[in-house]
């Protein structure tokens, strides 16, 4: 396997870790996490989006996508009892709508990485590597925090506390929400590394 995707896939093994622990530990401490997350947010959108010449707009997009439907759903399963939090004051973390924003420049930073990685790889791969992303490392950081006791799924067929719904819809709003920016980007042509390179001076 290519040694720079071994890399950027440990990179972001490690990564996961360190922000399934910090929110394990600190889950109690809502406002300090939530603010954490916050800043975090800011350095993402300019990190990812407007440190250079060309202004990825696809990045705020959907980091703000993934942060509205996210917290959507969240209500939606907390209100019917599939999920709950803990050590919190309010119905839903202060902390989450930072954290689902984050989940998209996360995964968009290791596709980027990926795809650049590959040279040229074909609309099939991006699809397979953002499908294999979308279900392996997001259900890898909840099984992190759900055993730091951050909150307690209810629905059966459970594997280290995450179970099998919850893994499908992680994977399909992921993949709905990257189907739609992909859409987006080729219709209006928005360049994005990701979505929509430019190479050879022609959109592809």
């Amino acid at each position: 396997m290519n040694k720079t995707i071994v890399i950027a896939l440990l990179k972001a093994l490690v990564k996961i870790c360190i922000a399934g622990v910090f929110i394990g530990y600190l889950h109690a401490n809502d406002k300090i996490v939530a603010v954490i997350l916050f800043l975090k947010v800011i350095h993402s959108l300019y990190s990812l989006g407007f440190s250079k010449d060309n202004k990825y707009w696809i990045v705020p997009i959907g980091m703000f996508a993934t942060g509205i439907l996210g917290i959507l759903a969240e209500y939606w399963g907390t209100f019917n009892g599939y999920w709950a939090y803990h050590d919190v004051s309010t119905h839903l973390p202060l902390w989450l709508p930072f954290a689902w924003m984050l989940a998209f420049s996360y995964i968009y930073k290791l596709e980027k990485e990926l795809f650049t990685a590959l040279k040229t790889p074909s609309l099939k791969q991006k699809f397979w590597i953002t499908f294999v992303l979308a279900l392996i490392f997001p259900a890898f950081g909840e099984i992190i925090t759900i055993n730091l006791g951050v909150w307690t799924y209810y629905w059966p067929f459970q594997f280290l506390g995450v179970p099998l719904y919850a893994l499908l819809c992680l994977l399909l709003l992921h993949l709905c929400i990257n189907i739609g920016i992909y859409a987006i980007a080729k219709r209006y042509q928005i360049l994005d590394p990701v979505f929509f390179p430019k190479k050879n001076n022609t959109y592809n």
